[in-house]
């Protein structure tokens, strides 16, 4: 199948997000980003990796606020580090979608992608009881306090999302495409995706056609 999509996949923990992203990815025959965007980051702003992985927990100071303060000519020197961090991260989200169709799993891509044609937004979810089942027998987590560990994990995903894009994390609107994989599973949820994607391009290449 010919592709030019990018796909980003915000989910729920536990809900598979990220291994539909995986086989999405090996079926479409494109790139995978997720953790590795971490390392990219890294490279290339040298900020340590874990500054990175812990940027999600430290939401302290507003980005919005920080460039309404300090303009956009002050440039990143005088920013809260959580804000460097996310700037530095969203510029190789924008690196990797420039070079071509590929999958990215959370970090506020459809947000940072917002702007660019071609992006296909995806939120996966799923009921509690499979994401218990999930998180202990695929993950490995101990059973105590699953559930607790699964909210505070969300309400982490969506204060991060919530601040830095002013919109509202799982929110319909804010997506192209919502699937529930205790519904419909995980290679469910990778053919939809693929019939979606299929759709989707054909309507564009209709109004390309009819535009000529």
């Amino acid at each position: 199948m010919k592709n030019n999509t990018i796909i980003t996949i915000s989910r729920q923990y536990g809900s598979g997000g990220r291994l539909i992203g995986q086989k999405l990815a090996e079926r479409l025959g494109i790139p995978f980003y997720d953790k590795e965007l971490i390392t990219l980051a890294a490279e290339e702003s040298g900020f340590a990796e874990h500054l990175f992985e812990k940027n999600d927990r430290n939401i302290t100071n507003s980005l919005l606020y920080s460039l309404s303060m300090y303009g956009n000519t002050m440039g990143l020197y005088d920013m809260p580090l959580n804000d460097k961090l996310f700037i530095a991260q969203s510029k190789t989200i924008q690196s990797v979608a420039e070079k071509g169709p590929c999958v990215i799993v959370g970090r506020c891509a459809d947000y940072v992608l917002r702007n660019k044609p071609n992006v296909l937004n995806v939120f996966i979810h799923s009921d509690m009881e499979s994401k218990v089942r999930r998180v202990v027998e695929d993950y490995g987590v101990e059973s105590d306090n699953v559930v607790e560990l699964i909210n505070k994990t969300d309400k982490r995903r969506a204060n991060y999302y919530n601040y830095y894009t002013g919109m509202k994390w799982g929110r319909a609107e804010n997506y192209h495409l919502a699937l529930r994989t205790d519904c419909i599973g995980i290679d469910g949820a990778v053919e939809t995706l693929i019939r979606f994607i299929e759709a989707k391009n054909a309507e564009m290449e209709k109004e390309a056609a009819e535009a000529k």
